[in-house]
């Protein structure tokens, strides 16, 4: 009785696994396991891959770059600072000598040079300005003569200081200044200091254009140069 009971047992839950497992199909349709494999969409385009493909499937596909928004402006990368440099009051006989120097950098256009007529100061006069004719001057040499001034002269010379008055000329500016405080106590408000000299002309060399590298260059170049005077081109711009 008791082995009846214990096949009875093993045979009812053999037959639920099958069920479970679906070998025996669905109750209402009957179906088993081949019947299921024919009732499949596309089956006989199964195709069996490898677990290293499988896996390589089931990777999550790379995140595109978010792309650019409509109408948004690329930020450009920031131009090099150029800059412009001038060699001011060369004199003429150091021209040769500036140029041959500055070959090497082969600025081509963006270098030029500049003949600036300039006065080489060798004295010091001071002056009463012109007063415009002959009978003027001679008025103003009284009005000097008056406050106890005799050192003067009315200057008669095709200059702009014609019909001027000079009180006196001196080598230094030190010695000028000097006499101009001692007429002002006296009561001469009108004179004034003036350098006198040849005039002349100076060389100005202008270098535009240079980028970080090349104004290296140039200071370096700077240094060798006869005397002269190194300023940027700004710079002479509001100095002028």
């Amino acid at each position: 009785m008791l082995k009846f009971i214990f096949w009875t047992l093993l045979s009812i839950n053999a037959a639920l696994l099958a069920y479970g497992q679906g070998l025996l199909g669905k109750v209402s349709g009957g179906e088993h396991e081949p019947a299921r494999m024919k009732n499949q969409l596309n089956a006989d385009q199964l195709v069996l891959i490898s677990a290293s493909a499988a896996s390589k499937a089931a990777l999550p596909a790379p995140t595109p770059a978010p792309a650019a928004a409509p109408g948004a402006a690329l930020v450009p990368e920031p131009a090099p600072v150029l800059a412009c440099v001038e060699f001011a009051n060369v004199a003429q006989a150091d021209a040769r000598r500036v140029e041959a120097l500055l070959a090497p950098l082969a600025l081509g256009e963006r270098q030029s040079r500049e003949s600036v007529p300039t006065q080489e100061v060798t004295s010091h006069i001071v002056y009463i300005p012109s007063q415009g004719s002959k009978e003027g001057a001679e008025r103003k040499a009284n009005e000097l003569k008056n406050l106890g001034i005799t050192n003067y002269f009315i200057m008669n010379e095709p200059t702009a200081m014609k019909w001027g008055i000079s009180l006196g000329v001196f080598k230094s500016e030190a010695a000028a200044q000097t006499l101009l405080a001692a007429l002002n106590r006296q009561g001469v408000v009108s004179a004034r200091v003036a350098g006198r000299g040849s005039q002349s002309a100076k060389l100005t060399y202008r270098l535009r254009g240079l980028d970080p590298e090349t104004r290296a260059r140039v200071d370096a170049i700077a240094n060798r140069l006869p005397p002269h005077d190194t300023r940027s081109c700004k710079q002479a711009a509001k100095s002028a």
